[in-house]
């Protein structure tokens, strides 16, 4: 097992100027200079002989975010015949799946998995294969941009080489650029019913498979314009 100090790990952090509390609703101006704080800390979180490039690999910013889907039905807006109103089979049940999306806004490249729970372990699993498959610590550096979750931050996650992890400050959904993700691998699932979770994993694994030769679409969704673009 790869020691906790492979991984270099930073949080952000953003004042607002005033008395009044950060609530859960922010203002533009908090959003904004959260971004700006994001944009800056990129670079001061890596380790020395990234900058430095001494190691030959490309550097580049990925973001992830997981995301509950199941056999609670999805109801969306449809096009339909004036004056007349669409039915949609619905049947709500508590069954769930858990997509775990990762993407590069700069080149739209993605992965996807599907699975039944998330936790340490599993976050453990899926960030080790995602390092695996990406090349992470040979032919690349890869600052993965993600959420506080308690399986995020625990000091019980072993980070593979070559993976910087970046915080997002709290309750800032918003600056996630794979929230973006979910208006796509949900339109296949949207206003259907599915008879079992196995039904709906196989609709929504052919959505991912698909999603991820769609790198322009990614792009276009997910780079913002304040998103760190790196020039190897």
């Amino acid at each position: 097992m790869l020691a906790s100090r492979s991984c270099s790990t930073a949080s952000i952090s953003a004042k607002v100027s005033g008395s009044t509390p950060v609530r859960r609703r922010k203002s533009v101006a908090f959003s904004f200079k959260a971004c700006s704080y994001l944009h800056a800390i990129i670079p001061a979180s890596l380790p020395p002989y990234f900058r430095r490039r001494s190691t030959g690999r490309n550097v580049e910013v990925w973001c992830m975010d997981e995301h509950r889907v199941g056999l609670k039905p999805i109801v969306g807006r449809v096009w339909a015949e004036r004056g007349k109103s669409p039915t949609v089979a619905v049947q709500h049940r508590y069954q769930w799946l858990y997509l775990y999306a990762f993407a590069s806004p700069q080149t739209g490249e993605g992965q996807y998995w599907l699975l039944p729970s998330v936790n340490t372990a599993l976050f453990q699993a899926v960030l080790d294969r995602f390092a695996a498959t990406t090349g992470a610590g040979q032919t690349r550096e890869i600052v993965l941009v993600l959420d506080g979750a308690g399986w995020h931050t625990t000091p019980q996650l072993s980070c593979p080489d070559g993976v910087t992890l970046v915080f997002l400050p709290p309750y800032s959904p918003e600056l996630q650029p794979a929230e973006r993700l979910w208006q796509l691998t949900d339109a296949p699932l949207k206003n259907r019913h599915f008879e079992t979770l196995a039904h709906l994993q196989v609709t929504l694994a052919a959505q991912c498979r698909w999603l991820e030769g769609q790198g322009d679409r990614v792009k276009a969704l997910t780079g913002f314009h304040w998103w760190p673009k790196i020039t190897n």
